[in-house]
């Protein structure tokens, strides 16, 4: 008994996953040309696992069948340049569709060590772009989320705090997100690539997302690990803090082991703990 129902198990989980696939709209930022240019000229390159080169912005859009669905816009890590486009952006949207969340995975252009306005000039674009195809993809205009881990969780968090009036996210989540620019406490590499080798002191404090943050920043979920070595847990904490003092509704979950890069790995050990209390997060609001 047990052995058909696993099998009949996972041909289900196997046709969700298919319709996901089959459903998924892949679409262009800018048609018509961007308004920035990062200044790459090789030619894009794929593994299984990142994409580098970024010089084009798209988006892959899997709609929920919930209609007037929360959105999540995802921007995967890669410390700005590459993006790790598998495990921290399109293997989250089976599950997220079955939480009733349109999901959104965003190919942004990399910022090639010093075009920093180059990236959240895409994250915009795409906030925009899913608010106008709402009622195509089953959104909540009102519920247009940002998300990102590591060099993209920085991202993220610059789409939630540098903002016009008609780009601002609803919602922020950061997975082990790398927060500040400041020296002894940034992650160098992410650092570089986004600023150039010696930005000024008004730069890295622009960049530095815990010195951005104002009452209308939006809500945020944030996780990591403490013994994360990669990016420094104070990145997370300090953008806590900076929210709780603007009166930001915030939720911070923090895992005693796991590292950095966790993602959508079955491997890490609080998976089920982690995604759980995001869903749980999303029901509030």
């Amino acid at each position: 008994m047990n052995k058909y129902l696993g099998i009949v198990l996972s041909f289900l989980f196997y046709a969700i996953s298919l319709s996901a696939q089959s459903k998924k709209v892949v679409v262009d930022l800018w048609p018509n040309g961007a308004p920035n240019d990062n200044g790459i000229t090789a030619k894009e390159y794929m593994s299984s696992d990142v994409i580098t080169d970024i010089s084009k912005a798209s988006m892959t859009v899997y709609p929920s069948s919930k209609p007037n669905s929360k959105a999540i816009i995802m921007c995967p890590g890669g410390g700005y340049h590459c993006e790790c486009y598998t495990f921290e952006g399109h293997n989250f949207a089976e599950w997220m569709n079955s939480i009733g969340v349109t999901f959104i995975v965003v190919k942004y252009r990399l910022p090639n060590s010093g075009h920093y306005e180059v990236p959240v000039t895409d994250t915009h674009r795409a906030i925009v772009l899913a608010r106008e195809h709402c009622k195509e993809w089953n959104i909540d205009p009102h519920a247009v989320g940002i998300m990102g881990a590591s060099a993209g969780g920085h991202l993220a968090a610059t789409t939630a705090n540098i903002f016009s009036e008609n780009d601002r996210p609803d919602f922020q989540v950061l997975l082990y997100p790398v927060i500040t620019m400041k020296a002894g406490k940034a992650q160098v590499d992410s650092k570089g690539f986004l600023l150039g080798g010696n930005p000024s002191d008004d730069l890295i404090n622009r960049y530095s997302m815990e010195l951005q943050v104002t009452d209308k920043t939006p809500r945020a979920f944030i996780t990591f690990c403490s013994d994360d070595n990669i990016v420094q847990p104070c990145n997370s904490i300090e953008y806590f803090n900076a929210l709780l003092a603007h009166h930001v509704p915030a939720a911070m979950f923090v895992y005693p082991a796991g590292g950095h890069g966790f993602g959508s790995n079955d491997s890490f050990t609080f998976k089920r703990q982690w995604t759980g209390e995001l869903e749980k997060w999303l029901t509030t609001f």
